[in-house]
């Protein structure tokens, strides 16, 4: 284990055994009686046959060597460096490296228990400087021992801020620094590290793992860009699934239109025939009512003309036709034949001339028709 102290200088002025003055000022020479002088931040403590006859801060005074003794106590604050080992729970040794810092709280209690007490030089007669640090590095070990066993080997070189505070705390509750009458300021762990050989094996461990991490994230990054480009085309799909849905939107649109227009030239069609039958069926009323009518009116026609003929019903024609007085000659020559044929039994021979039938026949009579010498019968 190692431990680092350091001296307290002091401003002392050593007169051995005479009496001088700086420069050319005459020399006293006093057999001995020496002067002392400590600046501001030591503590003096001058002892004179065993008993204290002064003690303060900054003191310059003269004191006879023989039956005196001066204790100087630094009251400036001190860094303490340190290095010890300690196993983890996993058997693995660390070394602890940092630093206390400390000043004396009671320079009396500090004097009662260690040895400060320097010659006429200034010069501490006995390194209990040392033995004061060994002690504080003792506690310090004894307060991190405990915790640092509690780790493991990788939690442990992680643990820095947490072995400060057990060694602040630890030497807050030791008894030990309690009777030195020191108070610690602070502690500052630079370091745990581990075995040369555990260390390469960490570094290999932690170089391999980085790695890792960083084939991770070369694949996690492929793995994104993949994962991009999968919702880029999904994005793509959906816009034209979308797009798809739309047209087909479109499509339902113009089918339903469509569908209603023809609806609506159904209905208008509906309602022209509709009209239609409705104008035919008036029509068809129409035309019943006509022919009714128009039966009524031949029903009525020929009742007056059976009314009117019925007196001559009974008559002969002849008489009839007497009755008629036509004046037409050929209506009188219709007769004659009509006679004729009713007596053609009686008739041997009856001899017709072309004029008489031209004269019968023709609406003009006036018209000359060709002769026909042959007779006929």
């Amino acid at each position: 284990m190692t431990v680092a102290y350091s001296k307290q200088p002091h401003n002392i002025l050593n007169y051995g055994y005479f009496y001088r003055r700086a420069n050319p000022v005459n020399h006293l020479f006093m057999f001995g009686i020496n002067h002392i002088k400590f600046d501001s931040m030591t503590y003096a403590i001058h002892f004179k046959n065993g008993r204290i006859a002064k003690e303060g801060r900054g003191l310059s005074f003269y004191y006879f060597g023989p039956n005196s003794s001066i204790v100087a106590i630094p009251m400036g604050s001190n860094d303490l460096p340190f290095i010890f080992n300690e196993t983890t729970h996993d058997y693995q040794t660390v070394s602890i490296q940092g630093q206390i810092t400390y000043k004396a709280g009671n320079p009396k209690q500090l004097a009662e228990v260690l040895d400060f007490t320097v010659d006429s030089r200034g010069v501490y007669k006995k390194n209990d400087l040392e033995k004061l640090h060994q002690r504080i590095v003792n506690e310090a070990q004894t307060a991190t021992a405990t915790f640092v066993q509690s780790l493991g080997l990788k939690d442990a070189m992680r643990a820095a801020k947490a072995i400060e505070v057990n060694i602040v705390e630890g030497l807050a509750a030791s008894r030990a620094v309690g009777l030195l009458g020191i108070e610690v300021l602070g502690v500052n762990i630079l370091a745990v590290k581990a075995t040369p050989e555990m260390g390469r094996a960490l570094e290999t461990e932690t170089r391999e793992k980085l790695q890792q991490e960083a084939d991770q994230a070369v694949f996690e990054r492929r793995n994104f860009a993949v994962e991009q480009e999968r919702k880029i085309r999904e994005s793509e799909l959906n816009t034209e699934i979308a797009v798809e849905e739309k047209n087909k939107q479109i499509a339902e649109k113009k089918i339903e239109g469509e569908m209603q227009r023809a609806a609506s030239t159904r209905q208008l069609r509906e309602m022209q025939v509709q009209a239609d039958i409705a104008v035919e069926e008036q029509r068809k009323q129409l035309i019943e009512q006509n022919a009714e009518n128009q039966r009524r009116e031949a029903d009525t026609r020929g009742y007056v003309l059976e009314t009117t003929l019925r007196p001559y019903k009974d008559m002969d024609w002849k008489l009839l036709v007497a009755l008629s007085n036509n004046p037409d000659p050929k209506f009188n020559i219709a007769l004659a034949f009509r006679e004729l044929a009713e007596n053609a039994a009686k008739i041997g021979t009856l001899n017709i001339s072309p004029d008489l039938l031209d004269s019968l026949v023709s609406d003009a009579p006036d018209q000359p028709r060709p002769q026909n010498p042959q007779n006929r019968r």
